[in-house]
């Protein structure tokens, strides 16, 4: 039994793995949170280069802040791209310039910084219990299965080579699509993309199930290497043209990212601040998949040390919010903890924070490197839509998860009500109009919309069920 502890395969936060071993975890972080973080900034026109230096900035920031106690990597939030391109929209319509109007951007996210710091500053001075009254399982879990199905058309309009792409095929349309002479040849394409991203989720699953050892740990990075092999064939075999070498080759191989100072202004506080209360529950959600995974490593390995992540929520809020804060302050969009790392965590089983310090020093050098830049940003569509399908599908899976292992009752009513109003509202939300549900003559984002609505659904549920109403679970 000792024996099979030990060759348990695995890294807890506290540990380090070997130089060479470190640099290849950080490397396979990197490759997973990077085409993400790049999306946000190409929607919402911030500066490419500055997400990335931010991202690994606002990551060590946080890493610091939390003393290292809670292994998650910062990236750019998707839940803040309407309200920031909405308030740059309507700021260019009055003659703003588009970098003034990221700078107004900047202003509303640092404010929005602060609403996580002081919902932070309330949770650890209210303590667990009330974590655990106005965030059971019964809204962190569906709230991570919510966040998943969300991002499911992502992943698929990825595989597919672009969104565009599969609308113009399903409506027989090719108006504002070039490059094609037919739709012949636009079906032709999207086959090969498809063909790229089963080709990449396929293997990456076989690696992550049947590798051992050290490499059972780098499942996301083989399967980004093969995938992005294959696609390197089909562009070179074929007349698709997956990947740009063109660009790699002429880009520069040092550029300065484009750091711009916030400019105060109230519309983009009023725009964007609201939305720092969707990260709570996604919050709350990826540190209770954290705890389970991380003690479970822990208790395979035969450690004695329970790893108190779980109770840790205002501290993680606390450090987001410094994220958002130095993030915005140079010039890079809101942030939030990666639930794709947090997946590539847990099917490597490596929480190092260590790792994701060497992840953040190297983000922050790749930002000054043009080649590199664009060689990480030239990984095909297909490849990053092929991975997406299994990292998303896992995060969807650790929703689940927290409702298990919290024993979370599913044959009482009022958990019922709670979990299947949040599932409806923010995964019917997610698909129409952007994930802006108009309402009242507003549009409120569907994820925060989702979790604002099981919170207050929850509390006014929970009067004459105190007993229960901390955990949610049968008696």
């Amino acid at each position: 039994m000792e024996q099979s502890k030990k060759n348990v395969v695995g890294y807890l936060p506290d540990e380090t793995p070997p130089p060479a071993k470190l640099i290849v975890f950080a490397l396979q972080q990197i490759l997973v949170m990077f085409p993400a973080t790049v999306l946000v900034a190409i929607l919402t026109r911030f500066d490419i280069a500055t997400t990335i230096f931010a991202s690994g900035f606002a990551t060590i920031c946080f890493l610091l802040i939390t003393k290292r106690q809670i292994p998650l990597y910062y990236g750019s939030s998707f839940a803040y791209i309407a309200a920031i391109t909405g308030l740059m929209a309507s700021q260019q319509a009055l003659g703003v310039s588009e970098v003034d109007s990221i700078r107004m951007a900047q202003f509303g996210i640092m404010m929005s910084g602060l609403v996580s710091i002081g919902i932070g500053l309330i949770i650890k001075r209210s303590g667990q219990r009330f974590i655990e009254r106005v965030l059971p399982p019964t809204i962190t879990g569906p709230i991570a299965l919510v966040i998943a199905m969300s991002l499911a058309k992502n992943a698929l309009d990825n595989a597919a080579g672009g969104g565009q792409l599969l609308a113009a095929l399903g409506a027989r349309d090719m108006t504002g699509i070039e490059g094609f002479a037919d739709l012949g040849a636009l079906s032709n394409y999207v086959s090969a993309n498809w063909a790229v991203a089963l080709i990449t989720l396929v293997v990456t699953i076989l690696f992550s199930v049947y590798l051992k050892g050290t490499l059972s740990q780098l499942p996301i990075l083989f399967g980004i290497l093969v995938g992005y092999a294959v696609a390197t064939v089909v562009t070179l075999a074929t007349p698709w043209k997956l990947i740009d070498f063109a660009a790699i080759a002429n880009a520069n191989f040092i550029a300065v990212p484009r750091f711009t100072l916030p400019s105060p202004n109230m519309a983009a506080v009023a725009a964007i601040m609201p939305i720092a209360l969707a990260t709570v529950p996604e919050s709350t959600a990826h540190l209770f998949q954290l705890d389970i995974y991380v003690n479970e490593l822990a208790r395979r390995k035969g450690s004695k040390k329970t790893y108190s992540i779980g109770d840790k929520l205002g501290l993680n809020l606390i450090g987001d919010g410094v994220g958002d804060i130095v993030s915005a302050a140079i010039g890079g969009p809101a942030g939030t903890n990666y639930g794709e790392n947090i997946s590539t965590m847990a099917i490597t089983r490596n929480f190092s924070t260590s790792v994701l310090i060497a992840a953040s020093i190297i983000t922050m050098l790749l930002s000054f490197s043009g080649t590199l830049s664009t060689l990480i940003n030239s990984i095909p569509q297909a490849v990053i839509g092929g991975i997406s399908i299994y990292l998303f599908g896992v995060i969807g899976a650790q929703g689940i998860a927290i409702m298990i292992s919290q024993k979370v009752d599913m044959f009482d009513s009022r958990n019922l009500a709670v979990i299947s109003t949040i599932l409806i509202i923010g995964i019917g939300g997610s698909y129409i109009n952007n994930g802006m549900i108009p309402m009242f003559g507003i549009e409120m984002p569907a994820i925060a919309t989702a979790s604002v609505f099981g919170i207050i659904l929850n509390l006014v549920l929970s009067f004459g069920h105190a007993k229960q109403a901390g955990h949610n679970t049968a008696e």
